[in-house]
């Protein structure tokens, strides 16, 4: 008998006969996420396994962070020929709980002599007689023990939402344009969760912006690193770009033009790491730069798809995911980020293409740009 956690998936069901890609992926992610802990984890009939945690807690933590976890549960594992030893266990497990309870059983192995309704007669009717203080309530129930036979026998009696999706990289690779906002880092974990593995670039103005504030970016794609399975993040300074865009461009135009320098640089680091699309936390009339005219300014300059998850959120739909996915916090330090240098009095809303490129053929954009490349920091989180 051990204690085991009982990982379960969903969308991966769908998969037909690419399921077993997924499956080894999933597996993979699940390790990777208590590798530390001391962790034994396997596939086995529908379900993954992990074994040998030195902190339970902490892993069942992490594993529910992994994407393409369903949901877990902590399970007694023990063998089901002895189906006295299975009953006297789930009397153990229950005699603190009160109020009504059910079982419910799942025969996963077929040649077990007892089918589910007959194990969930002889379970709960052997719950009921050993612990009095209990009622049955089949329909709603305060409790409900868990059976599961497969190999082992598995018993529990609560299951832990997880995050779902898609296991990281099995849907390639994007470039995140990481703020220290609380948008991005949404529209970040909100691509990841559909298997795209996920790197990050984030544009730093010092002493516009100071050392805290990069620290702040960093701190939430730590945070995010534990769905994402890890996260590298490209630290590019901005400072030149934006006091040459201040210095030589229309006022109005500053912010827009500051983006697709962003996006210029965002295409040559997407290269390097072979992503496919680059990925924005921008939703359509939150700002002067979010306007559909403005989206299709800053597009222009992009080499490839630019994904904006968020696109059609509002402020409060954005936060709540913030809240949830544990980067809210963080994302409201009061420390300031290259956008807010430099802002213009009155953006334009529905900017003319013609007059940005105007502005910018002012600039030497070429070396600004390779320059900005050249000293780029970088950070494996």
């Amino acid at each position: 008998m051990r204690e085991v956690l009982l990982v379960r998936f969903g969308e991966i069901y769908l998969k037909g006969l690419n399921r077993p890609y997924f499956l080894r992926m999933l597996v993979d992610r699940v390790k990777s996420a208590v590798r530390d802990l001391g962790g034994h984890v396997w596939l086995s009939d529908s379900r993954v396994y992990v074994s040998d945690l030195n902190n339970v807690e902490e892993g069942i933590r992490r594993v529910s962070k992994v994407f393409g976890v369903h949901s877990l549960c902590k399970a007694v594992e023990m063998g089901k020929e002895d189906f006295g030893a299975i009953c006297r266990q789930a009397v153990e497990m229950m005699k603190d709980c009160k109020g009504s309870f059910k079982v419910s059983a799942r025969r996963s192995d077929k040649r077990y002599p007892m089918d589910s309704p007959r194990i969930n007669e002889e379970l709960g009717g052997y719950v009921l007689e050993h612990l009095p203080h209990l009622n049955v309530d089949v329909r709603n129930p305060d409790t409900v023990l868990s059976v599961e036979i497969r190999d082992y026998a598995y018993l529990y009696t609560a299951a832990i939402a997880a995050v779902g999706g898609m296991p990281v990289g099995t849907n390639g690779r994007a470039l995140l344009l990481l703020s220290g906002g609380i948008d991005s880092p949404v529209a970040g974990w909100m691509i990841a969760k559909r298997g795209v593995a996920v790197s990050a670039v984030h544009f730093h103005s010092f002493p516009y912006t100071s050392q805290r504030a990069k620290e702040k970016v960093l701190d939430l794609a730590r945070i995010l690193s534990e769905s994402l399975c890890g996260i590298r993040v490209h630290v590019v300074p901005f400072t030149e770009i934006q006091t040459q865009i201040h210095e030589k461009c229309h006022p109005d135009y500053t912010t827009l033009i500051m983006r697709r320098y962003m996006m210029r640089i965002a295409n040559a680091i997407a290269r390097k790491e072979r992503a496919q699309a680059l990925v924005t936390g921008e939703s359509i009339g939150q700002v002067a730069s979010q306007t559909m005219h403005s989206l299709a300014c800053t597009d222009a300059v992009a080499e490839i798809p630019v994904f904006r998850p968020l696109i059609g959120f509002d402020k409060q739909e954005i936060v709540d995911v913030a809240v949830r996915i544990g980067t809210y916090e963080t994302s409201s330090l009061p420390y300031e980020d290259c956008c807010t240098v430099f802002t213009p009095r009155h953006p334009a809303t529905k900017p003319r293409l013609l007059t940005i490129q105007a502005g910018e053929a002012l600039l030497d954009s070429d070396t600004l740009v390779a320059k900005a490349l050249e000293d780029a920091e970088i950070f494996e989180l």
